[in-house]
């Protein structure tokens, strides 16, 4: 449904629009269909608008089956602004009126990404039954962890039954499968009700290659290709319209559905030569809207450029936004946890990496990257810019999903070796996200899955991630089918390894003990939320496998080697260990067993 249109905020307001009004400056002739009914004449107006010229059968009394018949075809397609698909992304639009709802979250302020710890989710495979009133259910163990923010992964419509949400079509549609637009308020009432904040991961960068139907009705795209497909038009004939179709869908998360914060995907895959950016209009219409609504509103830009100008202030000259994922950190990471060193790992080999990470935010900051075969990155200003504005972590969706066989940490490292990636990630001094099952060591994978109906769109999608694995050297053969129904169920979180204490030789119980108390222990101390760089210091012994981070008075000590280590701290209390064994003693020497850290602070 199209419904009122338009930014209410921002330096220019777009025209009040019609609940069935239709921007199609393609076709030279449009009619209304509606299900069950004669089709409906409709206006152009000298912007490309079409409204209905006489009255629409069913409008005012309940919701409307609809789509458009343009020129001369007889297949009606969807609203370009549809709201819900309930028989599919080809299938007749239907209306909703978000204003229905009655919301419980009169109370809520929000909640900033400073100082926060993120939760990322996959809507289809968080619980067995995949949707978000069952997502609901499981709430509580998000509290009882300490996150602040859940992320979902994209929800709107998309062709098939199950997807990871990056192939979406219907960018203003909940996927039914989800449970639709009902159940996704309800969703973001039930985590303001548990005190969570919500962000929602979007893509405006390309659509999915099915059910991608805005051509039909406007210029939509325009030449060139990204990764993933066609070029969203932001910048040639046309595209003012096309722009705020973005930005209209960015207010209706925020507005419609009280979503506190919006994940924007690969942003580096938005070409656009206008005088004012996408983002940075996108930022100035958001900072508006928050001030409106009085409560925090992040835009979190998903970046490989490395580029701390996407999240310094307009008046700083830059993009705006609020903060941006930082691949490097998981990186330097990985390697220094995994010793794998293939592909874009390659530069991360020295333990050194992990300590220019820690403290410089970026390792390739302007350095040579031998997996772009390019120099690589700007430095960022770490007198300035803080440190929160860099969203981390140690797996996500991408760092496992994109994996050949989408395997976690969980297959790479013992228990002690997972408590150091737990350890590094929520004591340092970036904002931290954890991925779905992180937090118990879930041995179920998170591979990539597909439903495409269409047999051709899966074979291609088969051969083209065997076809991105090549230079990072992993076995083609053991690349699970997206589109085997398999693949998805295996990616499911087997819930029984939490509420069983004794599940994995009570494995799952002791790293979900351990992060629990690292979440509790960063919101007690202000010395692991400090945002200035200045606070933090990073010093390796790559010989001895050792890590060391300063934050503030406290000190992070980590060994990443396979042989006990005694380091000399001085007198103090040990606040965390992660592991048995770790002992302080009177004179201020420091034990700690092989893949064990520690959080200490100095008498």
């Amino acid at each position: 449904m199209t419904g009122t249109t338009g930014s209410t905020t921002g330096t220019t307001r777009a025209p009040v629009r019609g609940p069935f009004d239709v921007w199609a400056p393609v076709p030279d002739r449009v009619r209304l269909h509606v299900a069950g009914a004669e089709p409906v004449a409709m206006t152009r107006g000298d912007d490309g608008w079409w409204t209905p010229a006489g009255e629409v059968p069913g409008a005012g009394s309940g919701p409307v089956d609809y789509g458009y018949l343009l020129d001369d075809d007889d297949t009606p397609r969807p609203d370009p602004r549809s709201r819900r698909q309930p028989d599919g992304v080809h299938g007749l639009s239907r209306s909703f009126d978000p204003s229905a709802y009655a919301w419980g979250d009169g109370a809520w302020t929000g909640r900033q990404l400073a100082g926060s710890v993120v939760y990322e989710l996959h809507v289809g495979t968080f619980t067995p039954e995949g949707t978000l009133d069952a997502a609901l259910g499981r709430l509580d163990h998000l509290v009882d962890l300490g996150v602040d923010l859940v992320e979902v992964m994209p929800v709107n419509a998309f062709n098939g039954t199950h997807n990871w949400g990056y192939d979406g079509v219907d960018w203003y549609a909940v996927d039914e499968s989800y449970g639709g637009p009902e159940a996704y308020q309800r969703f973001v009432d039930g985590c303001h009700a548990a005190g969570l904040g919500v962000v929602q991961d979007v893509v405006y960068n390309h659509l999915g290659p099915s059910g991608n139907y805005l051509p039909l009705f406007g210029p939509y795209l325009t030449e060139g290709r990204n990764t993933w497909g066609d070029l969203v038009n932001l910048d040639q004939d046309g595209s003012a319209e096309v722009r705020r179709y973005i930005l209209d869908n960015v207010a209706m998360w925020l507005e419609d559905y009280h979503v506190d914060a919006l994940r924007l995907d690969a942003v580096h895959a938005l070409q656009d030569t206008s005088a004012v950016h996408l983002l940075e209009e996108m930022g100035l219409e958001v900072a508006a809207l928050s001030a409106h609504l009085r409560r925090p509103l992040t835009l979190i830009a998903e970046s490989d450029l490395n580029d701390a100008r996407m999240v310094t202030p307009r008046e700083g000259g830059g993009r705006g936004l609020d903060a941006q994922w930082s691949d490097d950190f998981h990186h330097a990471v990985h390697v220094a946890l995994t010793g794998e060193t293939t592909g874009y790992y390659a530069d991360f080999e020295p333990l050194e990496a992990l300590a220019k990470v820690m403290t410089r935010g970026f390792f390739h900051d302007g350095t040579y990257s031998s997996f772009r075969e390019a120099d690589h990155g700007r430095p960022v200003d770490t007198a300035t810019m803080p440190t929160w504005r860099l969203v981390v972590c140690n797996q996500n969706h991408d760092q496992i999903g994109n994996r050949a066989v989408g395997d976690r940490l969980t297959e790479h490292l013992d228990e002690g070796g997972l408590g150091l990636a737990a350890l590094l990630t929520l004591t340092g001094p970036f904002t931290p996200m954890l991925f779905q099952g992180e937090e118990w060591a879930a041995s179920t994978p998170f591979q990539f899955f597909t439903s495409h109906p269409e047999p051709e769109l899966g074979t291609a999608t088969a051969e083209g991630r065997i076809a991105e694995f090549a230079k990072m050297g992993w076995d083609p053969d053991a690349v699970p089918d997206p589109q085997d129904p398999a693949t998805f169920e295996r990616s499911k979180l087997d819930w029984s390894q939490v509420e069983d204490p004794a599940a994995g030789d009570g494995v799952h119980a002791r790293v979900l003990d351990l992060y629990r108390r690292l979440v509790a222990l960063r919101r007690a101390r202000p010395e692991l939320t400090d945002p200035a760089f200045g606070a933090t210091t990073c010093e390796v012994d790559a010989s001895a496998r050792l890590v060391t981070l300063g934050r503030g008075a406290l000190r992070v000590v980590a060994n990443l080697g396979d042989r006990p280590v005694v380091v000399t701290t001085g007198p103090g209390e040990v606040l965390l260990a992660t592991a048995d064994g770790v002992v302080l003693d009177a004179s201020g020497t420091l034990t700690l067993p092989a893949h064990a850290g520690a959080v200490v602070e100095p008498a």
